[in-house]
């Protein structure tokens, strides 16, 4: 009879776990489905608003008249130089595929979706993790959310108004030869605009990354402190690859992603000392 009490005592925890297992399986089921639907609610109003997004926002970085690229005109001018006067050369684009417009505008519909609803997709993953966390850290939630969306939207700004239109720049008015003309396909301009935009709104995350990777001990300060001129040397190159070549455009990217590592040493220091002062009442 213990036996079988056990037993049944045992088939009982088993299927409370599964049960907790369903449970997180259907919960997140309900924040993805939430989230698709803000992604698109908001596509959908990008699709109706192709003129505006596609004149106004993903091909103004090619103008000469782009917001960036008066401002750096107006100020190499001021310094004496025109190389800061980007775009000056009418950059063609063109369309090669049947329905490639079309499916263009469909894409950039759904990227624009997801870009808008970060924030709201950014809040159903923390309303996701939050049950796993602890009580002191639950209160941190919602500022939780509010960096990490803030965060991304600041490296997709950061990257629409001064790396996109600095590569388009480069790219497109490099020639191996004077007899090669370049004439961009639209799916390789869109391409570049939107894989720039994400990664940069990617790596202005590295706080938060920064944050949780000491949170569990895989990165410490004095690492990430050691290693600062190796991260320097990356942020420099990576910027004399996006730009043309010259230090001032050089200068320009290089210091708002090397004050990010910054930035994360001291958010890693923070998040280790915090540790560390929870740790001393348990060693006695």
């Amino acid at each position: 009879m213990a036996e079988k009490a056990s037993a049944k005592k045992k088939q009982q925890e088993k299927n409370e776990n599964e049960m907790t297992f369903w449970d997180h399986l259907e919960a997140l089921r309900w924040h993805l489905l939430r989230s698709f639907i803000a992604v698109l609610v908001f596509a959908i109003g990008a699709f109706i608003a192709r003129e505006f997004i596609f004149d106004t926002i993903i091909l103004a970085p090619k103008s000469q008249e782009f917001f960036t690229n008066v401002m750096l005109c107006k100020m190499g001018t001021a310094l004496g130089t025109d190389a800061l006067c980007f775009n000056t050369m009418n950059i063609k684009i063109v369309n090669i595929e049947m329905s490639g417009q079309f499916l263009i505008h469909l894409y950039i519909s759904i990227i624009s979706g997801i870009i808008i609803a970060i924030p709201y997709i950014i809040g159903e993953i923390w309303a996701f993790i939050r049950p796993a966390l602890y009580p002191n850290e639950q209160k941190y939630t919602t500022g939780a959310v509010i960096v990490t969306s803030l965060l991304f939207i600041l490296g997709v700004l950061f990257s629409y108004f001064l790396i996109v239109p600095l590569t388009i720049n480069f790219l497109g008015t490099y020639q191996v030869s004077e007899t090669v003309s370049n004439t961009i396909a639209l799916r390789s301009y869109i391409s570049t605009v939107v894989s720039l935009t994400f990664a940069v709104g990617l790596v202005f995350e590295l706080p938060v990354f920064v944050f949780f990777l000491t949170k569990v001990g895989l990165l410490t300060p004095g690492f990430m402190r050691r290693n600062r001129k190796y991260m320097l040397v990356i942020v420099l190159v990576l910027a004399a690859i996006i730009t043309p070549a010259d230090i001032f455009s050089q200068i320009l990217v290089s210091i708002p992603l090397y004050g990010l590592y910054e930035l994360s040493i001291t958010v890693s220091r923070y998040v280790y000392k915090k540790q560390e002062e929870e740790d001393v009442p348990e060693a006695h």
